[in-house]
């Protein structure tokens, strides 16, 4: 590395800023108890139906040109595993109920933690940061506008609101374009070695870290990271390194 300053902060949204997958076991508590209140289902069933909607959103490559909606296509995942694992729906509207309540539950979970929202606005008194998120465009979306962070970046870029998400270098391309930086100026913070990691490092970024709460060693194959933490709101000692 060389001596150039650090300008800019790329920040992941999920399970990086927000806790994502926290606020979505929530969502499903709520919803597995919707349906036991209107299935009379056992556990075992209740869980396996669950289960077959986080695959089904897991495995989700939702295409606008196609015609319809995210909810509209998640109401249909609802019913689906519902349908898998029983047989049949006898409510109609039963799909539609977990989804929102599913959807409802996640969104009010989801939160800015005031540590972080004090971290954020240390930081853009010296960089320019910018959110840098994959995913469907309404679901991203929703999530920035539930947690109130705009103010806090320069720019927010949604991933599926173009051609290529992370870890293509083209949307990290547009990222340096809107913050008029260098990729050797810009350190970028995320959660998944995959998409963060691996994008920030193809894309030529000064830095990366990754951000590992379990504080587990990088998998065989993976790109290695250049720090890791277990929480975001250690990075002000990096920045300080890269100084």
């Amino acid at each position: 590395m060389d001596g150039k300053g650090v300008k800019a902060v790329l920040f992941d949204l999920d399970n990086t800023l927000i806790e994502t997958s926290q606020a979505g076991k929530e969502a499903l508590r709520q919803t597995s108890d919707l349906l036991k209140s209107t299935l009379a289902l056992d556990e075992t069933t209740i869980s396996n139906i669950c289960d077959k909607f986080k695959q089904k959103l897991f495995q989700e490559s939702f295409a606008p040109s196609a015609g319809g909606s995210i909810d509209e296509v998640c109401v249909g995942h609802w019913e689906e595993s519902i349908q898998e694992a029983v047989g049949s729906c006898s409510s109609p509207s039963l799909p539609a109920q977990c989804y929102y309540l599913w959807k409802n539950s996640r969104l009010q979970a989801l939160h800015l933690s005031p540590e972080i929202c004090d971290l954020l606005k240390q930081l853009r008194r010296r960089y320019k940061l910018l959110l840098l998120t994959n995913g469907e465009t309404q679901t991203q979306r929703e999530k920035v506008e539930a947690v109130g962070c705009e103010e806090f970046f320069d720019a927010i870029v949604i991933g599926g609101e173009h051609a290529e998400q992370k870890p293509f270098v083209s949307i990290f391309t547009l990222c340096f374009n809107m913050l008029e930086v260098e990729a050797q100026d810009c350190v970028m913070v995320g959660d998944s070695l995959d998409t963060d990691i691996e994008g920030g490092f193809n894309a030529g970024v000064r830095a990366t870290v990754w951000i590992s709460k379990a504080g587990g060693s990088v998998p065989d194959g993976s790109v290695k990271p250049d720090y890791t933490i277990p929480t975001v709101l250690d990075l002000p000692d990096i920045l300080d390194h890269l100084k």
